[in-house]
This record gives structure tokens, C-alpha cells and sequence, in this order.
């Protein structure tokens, strides 16, 4: 349904010109043209296209399992709109959360379906267990049902190997990017480990998620086919208490987690430095809260983005990465404005001051 709500006008510097405007929203949709009787909502702020959260899982509750119900789902996607969050990629849920488009209040959700994982491979319950001659065909059924995303797991424990492994042989996951490349999708995995990259970035995937196992060899393949990555660098913080978890049983495990974990912020900012599209995502859900994405942009700030790119790949930068405009005439009206400069200092970001989403005052 059309969004229907009292003309705004706002005046402030807007990001990412840095240029001083007046705008207005009206029918939910920006617009530089004055709006008689627009009321004023903002004056002197910073206004940002509304932020990403690039890696989240609305749907998956403290713990690692389904939420019990959409009202829970939904208040996961309203602790992110707190935080100034307004889109989120979904990157796998095991609960089917499309309704919540109904709900105009909420961030908009880019689904990649449910995640897609060889047989007891992945933290149980989440994913679709699948053997190798079936990834194709469910590949195909998930770009179908999300929102032009496919979410795969590339690597996890091995119980045999006792260590990170690959989940997929090669010639499959070349079938089954080629496969949602022509539904018009685009595929993105989970990796930790260094192994299963190579396969995976000859297959042609658009996005690898945490990377942890990047090298300067497969960082410079990526820079050059375009494929991004996006660190979620609050999860990686979790990798020594992964490793403590699996000592005793898998010792391999834990050294390479320990050794991930150590070179982290080195793979993000060579990534950063070789020209890989690097965005901002939490993997919020499960171990991670939701609404913590001013401490992953802050986090990439850390690791060598500069300031202003961190802030990007949190916000204007993710916003065209998936399709979704930013401050310009016509654009649907998701925006938040901030009393000081991100930019000159991302602690800003946890201070929003109005958040406005599909034209509406939401905060």
C-alpha cells in the first residue's frame, strides 16, 4: 500500500556530497522541490541514507535456533531500526519472515532464503541439508523464493578431518552459481578456512561472507572479478571462543580459528587496499545482537578502511551494492540524521537523532 504521512522537510549537510540542502518528503519519496506546509522535522543535522546491515539473520534466535514466532522476527527487525539500520541483507533464516513487508515500520529485508549446507555441516536446524547432487536443483528453488540472493555454506568443521573443510566439490558449485545466475540471482557463502575459496571464486560467487582465510592471491582474484566480501568483524571476535570450545576434541580446529582470528584485521584492510567492495554486516542473530552495526563500521575502521569508507560500507556504498538509492530526488524517503559528523567521528553513529523510513517519522 502507498505510504500516507504529513510532508517532512529537512535541512542539513547530506552525505555522501557534504553538500548543505533543503528537502522534503512527500508520498513517501524525497524530493528537493519545496513542499507548501511540509512540517519540520530536522534543522542542522547530518543526513545519511539510511544504514546496512549486510550480513544479518532475522529469524534466528539467541542460541542458534528459529524464533518462535514472526512477533519475535520482528523485534529483532526493530532493535535494527533503533540503531539507524533501515535495510537488511538477510543472509539465511530458517523462518519464512515475508510478511513482515506487510509491516511498513520495518527495515526493508533482502532475503537469501535458507542457507544451503552438505549433511551435518552446519550448526543444526538452520540450513537445508543437501548432498552434492541435489545443491543445483535447491540453489534454483531458493533464488526463486528470496530476494535475489542465494546464501551457501562453503566451508565448516570436518568431524573426520578435524579441521575446516570444504563442503562442495568444484564442479558443483560452478553448476549451481551458473544455475542462479541465470534465475537473475546472485550467490554469496559462508567461509572461515582458506580451502574452500579457490572453488568458490572460480565458480564465479559474487560474495563471500567473513573471509577470515583470505590470501593475497585470492584477495587480488576477487579485486579483479569484482567479488565482495563482507568481514563481519564482531562475529570474528568470537573465533577464540570458538577455538576454547573445540580444543579438546578438535585441537586442529582450534589453532587454525586462533590463527584466523590473529591475521583478521590484516585480510580486511589488504581486501580494503587491493579495491574488493567491502560492506558492513554483523551476522546478527544467534550469538550476535542485533542494532551493533556503529561497532562493525567502527570495527572495519580499525582494521585500515578509512573512516569515510567504513561509514560507506555501511551505508551509501551497501545501499547501491543491493540496489537501493540513497539521498536523490525521487528516492524513497529512508534516512537518518545525525547531530555531528559521522564521518569526523563513527561513535556519532550510535546517537541517531531522526530516523525516517518510507517517508515516515519513525524516530
Amino acid at each position: 500500500m502507498p505510504v500516507t504521512a504529513p510532508a517532512l522537510h529537512l535541512s542539513g549537510v547530506v552525505l555522501p556530497e557534504a553538500e548543505h540542502r533543503d528537502l522534503w518528503v512527500t508520498d513517501g519519496r524525497i524530493t528537493f522541490e519545496a513542499v507548501p506546509g511540509a512540517e519540520t522535522v530536522s534543522r542542522g543535522g547530518w543526513l545519511l541514507p539510511g544504514l546496512v546491515d549486510a550480513h544479518c539473520h532475522v529469524g534466528i534466535a539467541a542460541g542458534g535456533t528459529a524464533v518462535e514466532d514472526l512477533a519475535a522476527a520482528r523485534e529483532q527487525a526493530l532493535t535494527e531500526r533503533a540503531a539507524g539500520v533501515l535495510a537488511l541483507r538477510d543472509c539465511g533464516s530458517p523462518v519464512d519472515t515475508r510478511e513482515l513487508d506487510e509491516h511498513l515500520d520495518l527495515p526493508r529485508v533482502i532475503r537469501a532464503g535458507r542457507h544451503l549446507a552438505a549433511p551435518r555441516r552446519y550448526i543444526p536446524g538452520l540450513a537445508i541439508e543437501l548432498d552434492p547432487a541435489d545443491l543445483v536443483a535447491e540453489a534454483v528453488v531458493q533464488a526463486r523464493r528470496g530476494d535475489g540472493w542465494v546464501k551457501l555454506v562453503g566451508d565448516w568443521i570436518d568431524r573426520g578431518v578435524g579441521d575446516l573443510a570444504p563442503e562442495w566439490p568444484a564442479e558443483v558449485l560452478a553448476a549451481a552459481v551458473a544455475a542462479v545466475h541465470a534465475e537473475g540471482a546472485r550467490v554469496t557463502a559462508h567461509t572461515f578456512g582458506t580451502d574452500a575459496l579457490p572453488g568458490l571464486l572460480a565458480a564465479g560467487i559474487d560474495c563471500i561472507e567473513h573471509g577470515t582465510g583470505l590470501t593475497e592471491d585470492l584477495i587480488a582474484e576477487m579485486a579483479a572479478r569484482g567479488t565482495a566480501v563482507v568481514p563481519t568483524l564482531v562475529n570474528v571476535e568470537n573465533f577464540p571462543g570458538f577455538a576454547a570450545a573445540g580444543e579438546a576434541k578438535f585441537p586442529g580446529y582450534a589453532s587454525t580459528m586462533r590463527r584466523l582470528y590473529a591475521g583478521s584485521g590484516a585480510v580486511v584492510r589488504a581486501a580494503y587496499e587491493a579495491g574488493v567492495p567491502v560492506f558492513a554486516g554483523t551476522d546478527a542473530g544467534g550469538g550476535i545482537a542485533h542494532g551493533v552495526i556503529a561497532d562493525e563500521v567502527r570495527a572495519l575502521h580499525a582494521a585500515g578502511l578509512p573512516a569515510e569508507a567504513a561509514l560507506a560500507a555501511g551505508s551509501w556504498a551497501a545501499r547501491e551494492w543491493l540496489g537501493l538509492p540513497g539521498i536523490v530526488e525521487g528516492a524513497p524517503a529512508d534516512l537518518v540524521v545525525y547531530d555531528d559528523d559521522p564521518r569526523a567521528d563513527l561513535e556519532t553513529l550510535q546517537r541517531p537523532q531522526v530516523t525516517v523510513l518510507r517517508g515516515v517519522l519513525v524516530g
